[in-house]
């Protein structure tokens, strides 16, 4: 929400928050925590073969220096002067995987998304290699042999991009995760930029112990990642550099938090046992645990939460990984066309209220947590002669609901102690059918809390660049943070009708494994890959069935 007013008290700190969808940077006051203008830009994401996903790291850089150049221009319009900006925090999608030439300045080679699968032969290969009795990464790390962290994303660069191989061979690579990248870049690139990252974006790179809170010698040598490639790790708050050039020259980047933890700081989540789930491409429920690193049971991860200050204590989290959320909608409208913009999904979806017992798995990544299933792909089914692109456009919204339920039940389960409510945020709360008309709360069967200012993730780098040391523009102690407004929803449904449509999910669930062959994705052969089992194409605007009674199991 833009400011009305003419002037505005007290000191002001923007944000940048890079997510895997958009760029943006937003502007809050640090006395109120109010929102006084932002600005945003989509990134293109490139599939240059099935399970690949890319990023173009010269495009994302391009984004925000556009994103901070126009903000400052709205609040120019506001009559807001930039110079009350004292600090500026990052935010990033966290995993995606930079190697650049330090000599240059250029990328060499397209950032590898988190969502990429590319590596899953990578990742059987280096399994067999872990003993049985010891494994030794997950019990340093926190989390499991996956496609989705940075190690096996920089293993497969050093392996298969001579480039990059060149370059580390010369002494000129350097990896870091976006956050990394973007500091680097924005405090003078070529000409002394720093390259560094924090202990949240680390812990999610595979390489990064996380007791000792290092780059792990043991960890590095298993993947076969050397070390001088790395960024130095520091605490989420303090100085690491001065922006070099742009409307904000000279302003200290004070603040670095991979988006989900960034989203626990901005939803002050500071106790232990407090939870919030993000909404964005990928789904994200982070429950704090304190100083001491939870180990699950039920198939989440342990992840260093936040460390708010080079001298401050580290805290850890509990973490409910889901590959697709938002992404879901990008996809039926960029791919299927039955939207045209993200925004009418609510309307299709409006016209049914339900999904007519159409379920929808939308494995294109496999399925992260709680299951860890590589071979699983999306499907669609319970589909009958009825069922239209209203339906599908439910229970794409609904499907994200029942992933959520899938992590929180797991996370109760580890915990020992069932949330009482749920806090959420990201960018598809604005969806009415989503949260308004209780299918979240619905589907959780508790109560379920939306702050009144849902940029939560952009706060959480904000405050944590106010409150470093040397800015000190933002107080981090609890009778100073501003108290958030909240909406809450309660359920509306009983709770065995919630019941049943959740365990009808879970099958869904149990028939999208195992769809993709042992054969590599390395191999770039697209005839193994299956985003959707055959069985619907687009047709005049309506989802007609091929294969139908295949799918329906008629002879």
């Amino acid at each position: 929400m833009a400011a009305s007013k003419k002037a505005v008290w007290g000191p002001l700190v923007g944000a940048v928050d890079q997510g895997t969808s958009s760029t943006r940077f937003l502007v809050f006051n640090s006395k109120t925590a109010e929102l006084l203008s932002h600005h945003q830009v989509e990134i293109k994401q490139e599939f240059p073969r099935e399970g690949w996903v890319e990023q173009d790291p010269k495009e994302i850089l391009h984004s925000v220096y556009e994103c901070i150049e126009k903000t400052c221009e709205k609040l120019g319009q506001l009559n807001i002067d930039i110079s009350n900006i004292k600090a500026i925090g990052v935010s990033n999608q966290r995993e995606t995987t930079v190697v650049w030439d330090k000599i240059t300045g250029e990328p060499l080679y397209n950032a590898v998304v988190w969502l990429d699968l590319r590596t899953q032969s990578t990742v059987e290969s280096l399994s067999k290699r872990i003993p049985g009795n010891n494994n030794f990464v997950k019990s340093k790390t926190g989390l499991p042999l996956s496609t989705y962290f940075s190690a096996v994303k920089l293993h497969w660069l050093l392996d298969n991009v001579r480039k990059v191989q060149k370059a580390v061979e010369d002494k000129r690579a350097l990896f870091g995760t976006i956050d990394s990248w973007l500091i680097w870049s924005l405090t003078g690139g070529v000409s002394g930029g720093v390259h560094c990252t924090d202990v949240t974006n680390a812990s999610r790179t595979m390489l990064f112990n996380i007791h000792s809170l290092e780059w792990d010698k043991q960890l590095c040598d298993f993947f076969g990642i050397p070390m001088e490639i790395l960024p130095n790790v520091r605490s989420s708050s303090e100085i690491y550099g001065l922006m070099k050039a742009g409307a904000l020259k000279g302003v200290p980047i004070s603040g670095c938090l991979g988006d989900q933890s960034a989203a626990l700081v901005g939803q002050m989540c500071f106790q232990i046992g407090e939870a919030k789930n993000t909404y964005g491409t990928g789904c994200f429920l982070l429950c704090n645990t304190g100083h001491k690193c939870v180990f699950s049971d039920h198939g989440l991860l342990t992840t260093v939460a936040y460390k708010l200050g080079r001298d401050k204590p580290v805290y850890y989290a509990l973490e409910g990984s889901v590959a697709i959320a938002g992404a879901v909608v990008r996809w039926l409208r960029d791919n299927l066309g039955i939207i045209k913009t993200s925004e009418e999904i609510e309307k299709l979806a409006k016209e049914v209220g339900t999904s007519y017992g159409c379920y929808f798995v939308p494995a294109f990544s496999g399925l992260y947590a709680p299951y860890w299933e590589p071979s699983a792909r999306g499907i669609i089914c319970g589909l009958t002669q009825f069922t239209n692109k209203c339906h599908i456009a439910f229970a794409a919204l609904e499907a994200v609901c029942f992933q959520t339920r899938e992590i929180l039940d797991a996370m109760n389960r580890d915990c020992g102690i069932p949330l009482s409510h749920l806090q959420v945020d990201g960018g598809m709360t604005s969806n009415k059918i989503l949260m308004q008309l209780q299918l979240q709360a619905d589907i959780l069967c508790i109560p379920v809390v939306k702050p009144s200012m849902p940029e939560t993730t952009a706060l959480g780098a904000a405050m944590a660049a106010g409150a470093a040391e040397g800015v000190n523009v933002w107080s981090l102690e609890p009778e100073d943070l501003s108290a958030v407004t909240m909406e809450r929803f309660e359920p509306q449904i009983n709770a065995e009708e919630s019941e049943i449509r959740y365990s009808t999910w879970k099958k869904a669930v149990m028939k999208s494994m195992g769809w993709v062959t042992t054969q590599s994705p390395e191999s770039g052969d697209p005839s193994i890959f299956c985003s959707l089992p055959l069985g619907f194409f687009i047709v005049s605007s309506m989802i007609m069935l091929i294969g139908a009674r295949y799918i329906s199991g008629v002879p």
